[in-house]
């Protein structure tokens, strides 16, 4: 399947889903390609308000392609299911098998959102902002993409564009343009450096981008731990693949029930992991860099009720 047609698939399926009045939009990588600040992509990630999760279901059983009917994808995914998802877990689905899969993972909170998503929609897609923070992982093929949202919100006249800056040729850039307003110096304290031109930004930079994949790091490790009873349930629970959607969904809710923590992150502490992450942090950058590091416990907020 062509990259377009798949494309087209993705859009057609969030379409059929607004029609259906469920409350959704795509982030991540398609948004990139969306907002042109990436080439291609073959997954497709969803936000959707957990309310809307049954119909999403239905929808996605009902939902062929190629022949090929939807199903939950592999042994580890959670159910798509609040309980589970208000602790920050994602379901993932797929058509057919193998390299040629069609996939894609839903999501019931924006992980790292610091604002409402719903609140944050432009068209089928969730907003550049959003998209840029769901993007702070520990990959680094990410960061480039965090940099053009920045500044594709800056040039529409958003200025939470300052906050996913991370190439200092293109701070600098932009510095000489405009500047930064005081509240959002203060959110993001290393924006005093580029204001004076200190020779410390570029470190300060490398810091708060290290934080931010540490962070992804730790958290990735605290949800793989969760899930090795889960996956042995589902295991043991013998699933046939050919299994309906609907059937899989209740198999899977059966052994989440029993095996699954609803939220591990919290279970651990929000603010355990800060500390553990900023300590990781400190081993790999410029000590006097960790002084301009945000405060980033507004990020978490996707964990409460």
């Amino acid at each position: 399947m062509t990259d377009e047609r798949l494309h087209e698939f993705y859009e057609e399926l969030v379409r059929g889903l607004r029609d259906r009045g469920v409350l959704c939009g795509i982030t991540s990588g398609l948004a990139c390609v969306h907002f042109q600040v990436a080439e291609t992509t073959k997954d497709c990630d969803l936000l959707c308000h957990d309310s809307d999760f049954s119909t999403l279901l239905q929808i996605l059983g009902d939902t062929v392609l190629d022949g090929q009917p939807c199903r939950y994808r592999g042994h580890l995914t959670p159910p798509l299911d609040a309980q589970w998802h208000r602790g920050g877990w994602t379901s993932h689905f797929r058509w057919g098998n193998g390299p040629e899969a069609v996939t894609l993972d839903v999501f019931g909170r924006a992980l790292r959102g610091s604002s409402r998503w719903e609140h944050e929609l432009s068209g089928i897609y969730v907003s550049p902002h959003v998209v840029s923070e769901m993007k702070r992982t520990s990959r680094d093929k990410d960061w480039p993409f965090i940099t053009g949202l920045g500044e594709l919100l800056l040039e529409s006249g958003d200025p939470r564009g300052w906050l996913h800056l991370y190439d200092l040729d293109t701070l600098r850039r932009i510095l000489r343009r405009q500047q930064p307003p005081p509240e959002l110096v203060e959110r993001r304290p290393l924006l005093q450096l580029a204001l004076r031109n200190d020779g410390l930004l570029e470190a300060a930079l490398l810091a708060e981008r290290q934080l931010w994949s540490q962070l992804d790091r730790l958290r990735i490790e605290l949800y793989r731990r969760a899930l090795k009873p889960y996956n042995l349930a589902v295991i043991g629970a013998r699933i046939p693949v050919e299994t309906p959607l609907a059937d899989q969904h209740q198999a899977r809710l059966a052994c989440a029930r029993t095996s699954l923590r609803p939220a591990p992150l919290l279970d651990y502490g929000v603010e355990r992991l800060l500390a553990e992450s900023r300590a990781a942090t400190e081993q790999n950058v410029r000590p006097e860099a960790m002084a301009w590091l945000p405060d980033i416990r507004a990020n978490f907020n996707y964990l409460k009720p």
